[in-house]
């Protein structure tokens, strides 16, 4: 396979290297990993929290918020989770990451930890192929007010509180009234995150590389309230209802959320920073479809 077009092996000097926090099961992983990359002469970076599972003394390590100056390639050890958390740090600053799979799914991950030497050979070679994802760029206004911002690469997410109790909003598609929805929420998902919440509320699986965003309603008190997908550059506003006594909640990815009130406007739209993910040469969409979700197995 010809060498990636967008992103130049020789390019490739200094690494970094993430891991789930915490997660002491990575840390023969990362020493592998670590003394790999420092055999072929290659500035090594440690996030902080990594470098308390490595036991080789003398790493380099930087805080979350200064690595991605240092660093032009990312590699990430964990699951889909540990690469969301890292692809929203590093996304302002178009680091691409590659990631190695610790977890149960793997869709971002895709690299097998017992392969991880070889396929890492291969990228450092220049065979490898490069995909930009979309993210989400999200504003909650209330009272006229921007009272809290974020970025997503799977999905954002209005749903309800603790209580078993429907909700009440309105969906704009770029200032036009799509709808009034009563019921659990309401997801809206990139093509990364149509294979994640998006998928198990009965979203279309979208093609990574698609420029488009879909709308998925959580359990809605209508049976005609189904899945839209829209173009990826539309504007995306969910207004919530007047409702005595209404509890929801607004998630990025699944990780990171905050407190709704009446009234409360989320703005979503395509952030200018995509994510660019490095895949070995003999990656395929499809493939990682029938693994992930065992198509075509007799059960």
């Amino acid at each position: 396979m010809p060498k990636d077009d967008q992103i130049k092996a020789s390019a490739i000097k200094r690494i970094g290297l993430f891991s789930k926090y915490g997660d002491k099961t990575v840390g023969e992983v990362l020493e592998r990993l670590y003394a790999f990359l420092r055999a072929r002469r290659l500035d090594v970076v440690l996030e902080e929290t990594t470098a308390g599972l490595l036991a080789s003394p003398g790493a380099r390590t930087a805080p979350p918020e200064k690595i991605a100056l240092e660093i032009d390639l990312a590699i990430v050890v964990g699951g889909d989770g540990t690469m969301l958390n890292v692809a929203r740090r590093l996304a302002p600053r178009a680091v691409p990451l590659i990631g190695v799979n610790l977890g149960r799914r793997g869709f971002l991950t895709d690299i097998p930890k017992d392969a991880v030497l070889d396929r890492l050979a291969e990228v450092l070679a220049g065979d490898f192929r490069s995909e930009q994802r979309i993210m989400l760029n999200v504003e909650l206004r209330r009272e006229d007010r921007v009272v809290h911002t974020a970025i997503a690469l799977n999905d954002v997410v209005v749903n309800k509180g603790q209580l078993a109790r429907l909700i009440e909003f309105e969906v704009y598609v770029d200032d036009e009234f799509v709808c009034s929805t009563r019921g659990d929420g309401i997801i809206v998902a990139t093509p990364t995150g149509s294979t994640a919440y998006a998928l198990s509320a009965g979203g279309p699986i979208l093609h990574p590389t698609l420029p488009a965003l879909v709308l998925v309603p959580i359990c809605p008190h209508t049976l005609s309230n189904r899945p839209v997908a829209i173009n990826s550059d539309s504007r995306v506003e969910i207004a919530m209802i007047n409702s005595s006594n209404q509890s929801a909640f607004l998630t990025f990815d699944g990780q990171m959320g905050h407190a709704l009130q009446d009234h409360d406007r989320i703005c979503v739209r395509r952030s200018d920073n995509p994510v660019t993910l490095i895949h070995p040469s003999d990656h395929s969409h499809y493939d990682v479809l029938r693994t992930k979700l065992r198509w075509g197995e007799n059960f």
